[in-house]
């Protein structure tokens, strides 16, 4: 795995249309699968780790219209769910994982059943930090003095103000998911403080002026691809109006001298989701705040020309080498490419309601190691397929979200 692979391995119990997943991750990660399939459920399991430690894990419940649509619904009635994510930290490369448990109670109210982390050590001979936690109660934790715990919320929170923990926080927290809306990027929008571009786009100028402060480079960078996914566009910029900001292009026009100049009120979609994908893989790099840890993206290829797909996957494997991508898709177009490896892969396929996730089977792996087809033919043919063996070796385990030490494994 490449060195910007923050998230290693997720697992997920009963997690909307989820009812189990054991998959690992890459630097680039594409989830392929038919629309409804429950793509977007994976990405999200993920963003509510980080809305739940964000804003609050009421916040990240309640967004999602409650316990019950977060649940798994099925015959069997699952009253919790689970996340567990195996990690290396972006910043000092420890390893380790996360994991909670939360369960349902009355009237629509939960708790959290148990939560434990494990980060391994920085030092050979120096002990691990860990915690973990049972309704409410700190049952272990490798500190002298532990933060109070509470069945309502999530530990970690509590425990991000001490030093050994602060960094998974963080990095945690961090993470961003874009399903990006041309309407809110279109509409004027309030200055913030442009640290991380809001999910659907809706602080885009903000994010871009600290790109164009902090690292012009970077945007230089970005209104390369711009330019060849919109022909003519020369450059984008963040532009106050009263007390509102908007992005202003620069677009060469046939038999004009200078650019034209044009306000995202009057670009397409394709043009402001173009911009939105770009800013979002490269937002980290505005040298100001917190750094982006790991960005996923609801299919990039929406309202783009099918001829624009090899500058976008460009695009995404470049910021891959320094930020951790994951990109749901169904486009042939986009995956079109040799230089997508079935290792980056996951099939996604729904199976009377409920998603399963899975690698690539070995006949897929294979051909697209032999550089037989490309993952774009193959889905053509309807050909990307999950391996029906890892399928059903999550199926018929007994899962446990808090029973492997990665550190001791390794």
């Amino acid at each position: 795995m490449g060195s910007s692979t923050f998230i290693t391995r997720v697992s997920l119990e009963n997690y909307k249309s989820i009812a189990r997943c054991d998959v690992s991750l890459g630097s680039l990660t594409f989830l392929v699968g038919a629309n409804g399939s429950g793509k977007s459920n994976f990405l999200d399991a993920l963003r509510f780790v980080a809305d739940a430690l964000r804003a609050a894990l009421d916040h990240a419940i309640r967004d999602r219209g409650g316990i019950k649509e977060v649940r798994l619904r099925s015959s069997g009635h699952p009253t919790h769910f689970g996340i567990r994510l195996e990690f290396s930290l972006p910043t000092t490369g420890q390893r380790g994982f996360y994991a909670f448990r939360i369960g349902a109670l009355r009237e629509g109210g939960y708790e959290v059943q148990r939560e434990e982390c494990l980060i391994s050590s920085r030092e050979v001979f120096s002990p691990d930090s860990h915690y973990r936690v049972v309704r409410g109660a700190v049952e272990s934790i490798s500190v002298k003095v532990a933060p109070v715990a509470s069945s309502d919320r999530l530990y970690l929170v509590n425990a991000s103000g001490l030093p050994e923990f602060r960094p998974l926080y963080e990095s945690l927290s961090t993470m961003g998911f874009y399903n990006l809306n041309p309407d809110q990027i279109r509409d004027l929008q309030s200055p913030d403080v442009g640290e991380i571009l809001s999910r659907d786009g809706g602080n885009i100028a903000s994010v871009l002026g600290q790109l164009t402060a902090h690292n012009p480079q970077i945007k230089e960078r970005i209104e390369e691809y711009l330019g060849k996914v919109v022909s003519g566009i020369q450059k984008v910029y963040a532009k106050p109006i009263g007390s509102k900001e908007t992005l202003e292009f620069r677009q060469q026009m046939a038999g004009s001298k200078h650019p034209w100049r044009f306000l995202a009120a009057n670009m397409s979609d394709g043009t402001l989701r173009a911009v939105g994908v770009l800013i979002a893989l490269f937002q980290s790099s505005n040298g100001q705040g917190p750094r982006v840890s790991l960005v996923g993206i609801e299919e990039p290829e929406i309202a783009l020309h099918p001829a624009a797909a090899g500058v976008l996957l460009d695009a995404l494997i470049e910021a891959s080498q320094t930020t951790q991508v994951l990109v749901t898709s169904h486009s042939p177009e986009l995956l079109d490419d040799p230089r997508i490896s079935g290792e980056s892969i996951l099939a996604v396929l729904a199976d009377e309601g409920i998603t399963k996730v899975a690698p690539l089977d070995e006949v897929g792996r294979s051909v697209l190691h032999d550089r037989l087809y490309t993952p774009g033919e193959l889905l053509r043919l309807n050909q990307l397929s999950p391996d029906l063996e890892a399928l059903e070796r999550v199926s018929s385990s007994q899962m446990n979200l808090f029973s492997r030490n990665i550190l001791e494994e390794a």
